[in-house]
């Protein structure tokens, strides 16, 4: 499998800085922030699932503006997989005639531009020899992270998407064999680890603390820092000297397993 990272920031603003989207293998998407409109039409059109770990618009900014710019190019529709907390939301909230047009039942409802999946936690998903699982989180909306496995290699890239503090987010990823890569979050630098508490997102001292669960060695990457506070961050993670020795994720940055 190959994951390229096209955005992997907190924020916006220039210098590479696009919210999180990650692209398997050209087909699949995970996530659908402001990285994917770097994308070509022809690159965007060639996209047939786009998985959503919960519905907050640095997560799904793209999804609406891709749907709607490329969904004549296309035989099928594109297939929308999220939890039935997160469909719900974004359907009322995203595609509901005021905010976007309702592309899941137009140009008509027996061939619209957009279909619905429902997904649950721990239960794959399958496409080709590519299982896609969903893995607990803990946010301030539903939510959860993502297991990709080559089922041909035996190898993992495990994305907790957005999360706090969560003891069932380590259960499963200690459970997978072949775990190659772990891509977690980090939004906020230690000065705003109330803030990140509150929010429910990890700060370098909760994210080395959570890493003293994981009992596998993966290569850690940390994604989602905001773009003002992503040097402290990456200096706060360096000087916490951990045994996974977690880095900074960069966009354009190409992982293969």
């Amino acid at each position: 499998m190959r994951v390229e990272i096209l955005g992997c920031s907190g924020g916006i603003g220039g210098n590479g800085m696009r919210t999180t989207s990650l692209l398997v293998d050209g087909d699949i998407l995970i996530d659908a922030g402001t990285g994917v409109g770097d994308l070509s039409l022809e690159r965007l059109a060639a996209i047939d699932h786009v998985f959503i770990t919960h519905a907050h618009l640095d997560h799904i900014a793209c999804l609406p503006l891709m749907v709607d710019s490329v969904g004549e190019m296309r035989e099928r529709p594109i297939t929308m997989h999220a939890t039935a907390e997160t469909l719900e939301i974004i359907r009322k909230h995203i595609f509901n005639w005021q905010i976007w047009p309702d592309f899941s039942v137009i140009p008509t409802p027996e061939n619209p531009f957009l279909r619905f999946a429902t997904i649950e936690v721990g239960r794959p998903v399958v496409i080709g020899e590519r299982s896609i699982t969903p893995l607990p989180a803990t946010h301030t909306v539903p939510a959860v992270g993502f297991h990709l496995r080559n089922e041909a290699a035996g190898s993992s890239l495990a994305f907790s998407g957005d999360t706090s503090i969560c003891d069932p987010l380590w259960d499963a990823v200690n459970a997978i064999d072949g775990l190659r890569y772990l891509i977690i979050e980090a939004a906020f630098a230690d000065r705003e680890r109330d803030l990140a508490l509150l929010s429910k997102h990890l700060c370098p001292s909760l994210l080395l603390d959570e890493l003293q669960k994981l009992q596998l060695r993966p290569e850690v990457l940390v994604t989602h820092a905001k773009p003002t506070q992503q040097a402290q961050i990456a200096h706060e993670i360096e000087a916490g000297a951990s045994v996974h020795r977690p880095r900074m994720l960069a966009a354009g940055t190409v992982l293969e397993f």
